[in-house]
Parts: C-alpha cells; sequence; structure tokens
C-alpha cells in the first residue's frame, strides 16, 4: 500500500483534543468524590490512595484501543492480553509502586473458547512478566453490541508504594537528564491509524504491528534510587514526558533515528505523510519509557549492567509543562 497524502490521527477517527477536552469538563466532577484519603486522582499516570500514613496504593485502568483489531483479523490472540497488562502496569510504576494484582474484563458476542483461553494466555504472560498475580475477572457475552469474532478488553491494575519511595515528580529540577528505554513497537496507540495505513492483506506488517507492549518492571525496579520520576510514553506520544512535572519543560536534544526503530516505523512514517508534532503526538516512535534522573551517570552504567539499551534524549528546562524538540533535523513543541 503507497499513501502520498498526509493522512492524521483526527482523519482516522482519532481526536486527541476532544479527548483533552472530555477529561478536562470531568475533572471536577471526578474530584467531587474524593475522601480525605486520595492523594492525586485523574491527570497522573496512577491515582494514589492512603493506606496507612506510610503506604500508598497506586492504581489504573486501560486497554488496548483498536489493536483488538488487529489481533482479530490475524485470528491470533496470544498476545494482546499482554499488550492489556502492560498498558495498565507501566503507568502504575511510574509512581515507584510495586505492581500487586491485575484483574481484566473481556467483553464478547460470543464467546469462544479457545480465542478467550488464548486471550487470558497473554494476560497471564503479562502478570508474570510484572510479577503481579491476576486475582480475577469478568467475562461478558454481549451479542447485539459485539459481531462475530469481536471482543474488547480491559485491565485494572494495583500496585503499593511507601511514601518515602514516592516517584511523584516533586524532586524533578532545571538540568534534570533524560533517558530513554525503547518501545518494542507501536505498543498499544496510534491503531486507528495503523489500521488505515496497513490492508488486512499485508500480514508480515500486521503481524509486526501485533508486537507486544513492552512491560518496564524489569527495569524500573533495578533503578528506582536513581530516577526522580518517570513517563510512560503512551497514548499522545512525546506529551507524556512533562506529565512528570508540569512546571517544567523538557527539551530533547537527541530522538532515534528510523534506522534504530521497529522497522514498522518508516512504512508508517512513509505512508501517514506526517512529520514534526503530529507523528510524535500520534505514535511513540520508538521511545517507550522516560526517566528524569540528577545522576546520569550511574543510571547509565546501572542500565548497561542490565544490558538495557538506553538514549539520553535532553534535560528539563524551566517552563510550562511542554515537550520542546529541538534535534539536528526537528524543530517542534507538543
Amino acid at each position: 500500500m503507497t499513501q502520498t497524502q498526509k493522512t492524521t490521527y483526527k482523519d482516522a477517527g482519532v481526536d486527541i483534543e476532544r479527548g483533552d477536552a472530555f477529561v478536562e469538563r470531568i475533572k471536577s466532577k471526578v474530584r467531587s468524590t474524593y475522601g480525605e484519603r486520595v492523594v492525586s486522582g485523574v491527570g497522573g499516570f496512577a491515582a494514589l490512595y492512603k493506606i496507612t500514613d506510610d503506604k500508598l496504593l497506586a492504581t489504573g485502568t486501560d486497554g488496548c484501543g483498536t489493536k483488538v483489531k488487529v489481533a482479530q483479523s490475524l485470528n491470533k490472540h496470544d498476545t494482546i492480553g499482554i499488550d492489556l497488562v502492560a498498558m495498565c502496569v507501566n503507568d502504575i510504576i511510574c509512581t515507584g509502586a510495586t505492581p500487586l494484582f491485575f484483574l481484566d474484563y473481556l467483553a464478547t458476542g460470543k464467546l469462544d473458547l479457545n480465542a478467550a483461553e488464548e486471550i487470558i494466555n497473554g494476560v497471564v504472560e503479562g502478570c508474570k512478566q510484572s510479577q503481579c498475580a491476576l486475582i480475577g475477572g469478568e467475562t461478558a457475552e454481549m451479542p447485539g453490541v459485539y459481531g462475530a469474532g469481536e471482543y474488547d478488553l480491559a485491565g485494572f491494575a494495583v500496585g503499593e508504594v511507601m511514601q518515602k519511595d514516592l516517584k511523584d515528580g516533586r524532586d524533578v529540577a532545571v538540568s534534570d537528564t533524560l533517558i530513554a528505554l525503547p518501545s518494542s513497537g507501536v505498543h498499544s496507540n496510534g491503531y486507528s491509524l495503523v489500521r488505515k495505513l496497513v490492508n488486512e492483506t499485508e500480514r508480515e506488517l500486521l503481524l509486526q504491528a501485533l508486537t507486544p507492549t513492552r512491560i518496564y518492571w524489569n527495569v524500573v525496579k533495578e533503578v528506582l534510587p536513581l530516577v526522580k520520576a518517570m513517563a510512560h510514553i503512551t497514548g499522545g506520544g512525546l506529551e507524556n514526558v512533562p506529565r512528570m512535572n508540569d512546571k517544567f519543560d523538557y527539551v530533547l536534544d537527541y530522538l532515534p533515528a528510523l534506522a534504530d526503530i521497529p522497522p514498522i516505523y518508516t512504512e508508517l512514517v512513509k505512508r501517514s505523510g506526517l512529520d514534526g508534532a503530529d507523528l510524535y503526538r500520534t505514535f511513540n516512535m520508538g521511545i517507550g519509557f522516560v526517566f528524569a534522573t540528577a545522576q546520569p551517570d550511574k543510571l547509565a552504567a546501572k542500565l548497561k549492567e542490565l544490558n538495557q539499551p538506553f538514549w539520553t534524549i535532553g534535560k528539563v528546562a524551566a517552563g510550562t509543562g511542554m515537550t520542546v524538540v529541538k534535534t539536528d533535523s526537528l524543530d517542534f513543541s507538543c
């Protein structure tokens, strides 16, 4: 398939600005339910709830978006459950929380026992990678809502963090270094556009698109003492970086080249015609997780010890909550 005209996420039916506007509209309604134990809620990577004076629960919920349609078109369901766990767990570990348990929700028109078992196999694998327990879930048959072979997934993760170990971004400071970890692929965002750009007959490209979202807990747990804050690069791409602390700007002077990230991106960039902010707000572009640290040399040494590839991508600067990209070939803010 060849795409010559610029095709945006909005063209594929997803309006990021409208989603942001919805969150702003409901914030006050949501906060009206808070009691004194709610430490943070809507807006962060994870909600925080005080259990004792020194212990917090971190919680998050998410789905896999229209990536489920790729799994359905390939009749390959054994990895989408990993994505489900990853999307929730990668958010809660941004607080420094240890994942404790996970619950899943599977909705379908008619239960296919083989497909459902494959899905749960993926959820189990994701929980093993996250070192958390799959303690429950729900399966719903909803004929008339979902067609033959269709399903959707949602998940819920809970972790715990001691107050003294909390990574809430308050310690972020000007000149802190930003270090990024690679993604395994497109992860679980941008798939309405991926599916618009890739034909259902392009099996090899669809298999690349189905590569499961990487779970970062095995690295994060080893470097927590060396980092101040973390960002999961999910929906909105690089706009997620300022969620560490929106009282600063995050100036990126290096981003990986297409040759250094999963090959599917070369095709997606060519077919979409996107560049600059449009591209980096839609896809993770090879970056899955970002650390802010005042100890970049020690963090780099630890990552090397873990055989974990990484990129040093920029610095924290005075500002108002923007990602500012200034590389040899890119100059934009988002």
